[in-house]
């Protein structure tokens, strides 16, 4: 029973999905017979309604293939700026529409100068030098390297940096080289004593004049400048680069005289100068450095030296101290023959038979022979007849075999001993310019080190002295042999 109710069921069903796709087929033989015109059937026509009122419910055979004017429009401005766009990059970067030259300066550009130490005393100074600002981006500009001594005038870095710049037209159109000027801020009487009041005649001077320019000389602010017929002074036309600027209103102009070690030391204090060329869009700003990083590299010579000697100075002590025990024991040694000397002739000459006629010739012979012999070896070893050159030469045979046996290598001790004196020396110096207190302990690390570099400096002053005397001494014998 339950079989044929399921097969009745069955074939219900699958005779509604073939009435539900018969249904379908109909339908669509009907649209599409209805649309079609190859068999000469007229389409229905349907009146205007809600659905079909705009284009997008009409077929495209009742709208209008007439293209406008403005749709070509519209349609050849997208079709430009796809091209562009293709021409430009394959990819959409923010700024990519715009020409490298409009572009704002890159981050990489270098717009402030530098001044730089070498590991000699020389000084490198590198400006971006550019007169005409025609591209902005300035990212390939190379700066200009200068090196340039301490010791130097600042004429001659004005000198050298002409001569890297275009020469630029004057009043009347002809060829001028631009001209240079080095300024640094003033930190003189204002830092001394912020609150002096001015002298009258100061502030009457100061009304006279009162656009003049600020100039340097010898440590001291001098107003030169130019008197019209009225007494005056006469106004210059100021260009873009000497505006005065807002930041840097206390710098002054230096004299071209003074020496480039002097300016940086006055100008390391405000931590940067100014460079002012004519005909520049602005003044180029360089950092000075300090009297660290001036100092760096001799600081760092200095400690990898004081490094070296120390690690030899424990075996030259020790070499030392052996030399002049031995040198202390010669000595003792020769005492103890002299005394032996003595009681053996005492017992000769008054306890035998020998007696003082025979003795004495002896004795006056072995003490000549000694005296000749002693004043031998001083000619044959070209030293001065003294006890001190003795015990010298004593300690310094001893000492040459002991550092033999120890693997000391005096030539390398002695260099680096000159070298670490030498750099001593120059850090000094930059420490005298910069007015600062230098740590010489902190650097050399160690006391044998600066007791090393002490006892070369104490023995080189003794040399000099000596030689200094001998020099007097020859100078009195030729004056006169010549009177």
């Amino acid at each position: 029973m339950e079989p044929s109710i399921l097969k009745v069921l069955a074939y219900a069903g699958r005779s509604s999905t073939c009435r539900a796709s018969t249904t379908r087929l109909s339908h669509q033989c009907t649209r599409s017979f209805g649309q079609s015109t190859r068999l000469g059937l007229k389409e229905q026509k349907k009146g205007i309604t809600a659905e079909n009122r705009t284009s997008q419910g009409q077929p495209a055979a009742n709208l209008s293939q007439d293209v406008g004017k403005e749709e070509k429009d519209h349609y050849e401005r997208v079709v430009e700026h796809s091209k562009q766009s293709q021409m430009r990059s394959p990819w959409m970067h923010e700024g990519s529409d715009k020409p490298p030259v409009a572009r704002l300066r890159s981050a990489g550009a270098m717009v402030k100068g530098k001044l730089l130490t070498t590991p000699s005393r020389m000084l490198k100074l590198i400006l971006p030098l550019t007169t005409r600002d025609a591209n902005k981006d300035r990212k390939n500009v190379e700066p200009l390297a200068l090196l340039v001594h301490p010791q130097q005038p600042l004429s001659y870095l004005e000198r050298l940096i002409q001569s890297e710049l275009p020469v630029i037209k004057n009043e009347s159109g002809g060829d001028k080289i631009p001209s240079v000027h080095f300024r640094a801020q003033d930190l003189g009487e204002e830092a001394i004593d912020p609150d002096k009041k001015h002298d009258p005649d100061d502030e009457s001077e100061d009304y006279n004049f009162d656009s003049v320019d600020s100039l340097k000389i010898d440590g001291k602010t001098h107003r030169t400048g130019k008197l019209n017929e009225s007494g005056q002074v006469e106004e210059k036309p100021i260009n873009d680069s000497q505006q005065p600027d807002p930041e840097h209103t206390d710098f002054v102009r230096w004299s071209p005289s003074t020496e480039i070690g002097d300016f940086i030391r006055d100008a390391a204090r405000g931590k940067e100068f100014s460079v002012d060329i004519e005909g520049a869009p602005e003044p180029i700003y360089v950092a000075v450095p300090s009297f660290n990083d001036r100092t760096y590299y001799l600081r760092m010579r200095l400690r990898k030296t004081a490094k070296q000697i120390s690690s030899l100075a424990d075996i030259k002590t020790e070499c030392d101290k052996l030399a002049h025990r031995s040198a202390q024991r010669v000595a003792q040694g020769g005492f103890a023959i002299l005394v032996g000397w003595w009681g053996s002739v005492y017992v000769l000459t008054f306890q035998t038979e020998l007696g003082w006629d025979v003795m004495e010739p002896v004795t006056y012979l072995v003490g000549l022979s000694t005296l000749i012999g002693g004043y031998m070896w001083f000619l044959y070893h070209n030293r001065e007849v003294s006890y001190r050159s003795a015990m010298n030469f004593t300690v310094s045979k001893r000492q040459d075999k002991l550092y033999q046996a120890k693997g000391f290598d005096v030539s390398k001790w002695d260099g680096l001993v000159e070298e670490g004196n030498r750099l001593r020396r120059e850090i000094k110096m930059v420490a005298e310019e910069y007015d600062v207190d230098w740590d010489e302990a902190k650097e050399a690390g160690d006391e044998k080190v600066a007791k090393a570099l002490r006892q070369e400096r104490r023995k080189k002053q003794m040399d000099k002295d000596d030689e200094d005397d001998e020099g007097k001494r020859r100078k009195k014998s030729r004056e006169e042999d010549d009177d």
